[in-house]
């Protein structure tokens, strides 16, 4: 598996060790996910080898044997749950343990990882069972986007387009650079699009080329929503890149669609780092609760997933998720 280290790890609460006598943990994992396909032998020991029991463990393929298998064991009982692929997986999953006494443990085995990330869990299957094994766990905020939840971030526009052209063939075929093959054959014929928003504090009216609310610091493989969004500040945060070729008036001229490829270029090279807030062309806000419509209307990106259309209303859900996360030592450790 990668191991690329994860050198921003979100702050969250200091994770706290669970008292709770929690039983045995149901395991299922995406075996269509990106690191999916033979990730079930080397879990299933990881968990042996770290002294995690579990009740029953399924490769699973498709949503609908998921659902059951999800609404059987909370049905009866269970409180603890091992996920693994990606962060689709995990937002189907998220549906059914939202309202129940439940634990989430995450195992990364999908292309972009960003609930993983936010978390601090660095991109291997060994720390993802050390942090389950530890039994350390936080509360996390759930975003809604028109009552549907989401744990990292929605997207609309660039980041929606190129999640539709992000098909399972093309990340197992090129994995981590699935990203930004997808974002290069899009860029070409996006197009700017006007967005109305509205938050607890202000409203906003602009021609865009890509709108992001994140619930988690995480997007797109690594990029930043803000640097200082964490999952359990009680707060949505979002960023526009606003299109230069309108402000300028060069909209669907050819001059005006270079203007735009260039300033996502520019963007698109400091997301990583959070410095793309600097940018002229980048405008962020936050709050509880945010409400977009757009013209024309946009697809809606959540978690990887497409779920609608706009307009969409977003709140938040504090602490809606308990969670396994490493023990991270204080900061003046």
């Amino acid at each position: 598996m990668n191991s690329e280290p994860i050198s921003d790890i979100a702050l969250l609460a200091t994770p706290e060790r669970t008292a709770l006598d929690e039983g045995p943990a149901l395991l299922l994992l995406n075996p269509n996910s990106r690191m999916g396909a033979e990730a079930l032998p080397a879990t299933l020991e990881a968990l042996e080898t770290r002294g995690v029991p579990l009740l029953e463990s399924h490769a699973v393929t498709d949503h609908a044997h998921m659902d059951r298998l999800l609404r059987e064991a909370v049905d009866s009982g269970v409180r603890r749950f091992l996920i693994g692929g990606g962060d689709g997986t995990l937002n189907h999953a998220l549906k059914h343990l939202l309202g129940h006494d439940v634990t989430l443990g995450v195992l990364p085995l999908g292309t972009g990882n960003d609930f993983a990330r936010s978390l601090g869990i660095e991109p291997t299957l060994e720390a993802a069972c050390d942090a389950i094994a530890a039994g350390c766990t936080v509360r996390v905020d759930v975003g809604l986007a028109n009552g549907r939840p989401f744990l990292n971030a929605v997207s609309l526009g660039l980041a929606s387009a190129i999640a539709r052209r992000l098909t399972p063939e093309l990340k197992r075929r090129v994995g981590k650079l699935a990203y930004p093959v997808a974002a290069f054959a899009e860029l070409w014929e996006h197009q700017p699009f006007r967005v109305r928003l509205v938050t607890d504090h202000e409203q906003l009216e602009l021609d865009v080329l890509q709108l992001v609310v994140g619930n988690g610091r995480y997007h797109g493989a690594g990029n930043m929503v803000t640097p200082s969004a964490t999952l359990d500040d009680e707060l949505l945060d979002a960023y526009t890149i606003v299109a230069p070729s309108h402000e300028a008036g060069r909209e669907g001229t050819g001059l005006g669609h270079m203007q735009d490829l260039s300033t996502l270029a520019r963007v698109a090279m400091t997301l990583r780092s959070g410095e793309h807030l600097s940018h002229p062309a980048v405008r962020a806000v936050s709050g509880s609760h945010i409400y977009v419509e757009a013209t024309p209307p946009q697809d809606v990106n959540a978690d990887g997933e497409m779920i609608g259309q706009t307009p969409v209303r977003f709140e938040i859900r504090p602490g809606a998720l308990r969670v396994y996360a490493p023990a991270h030592p204080p900061p003046d450790a």
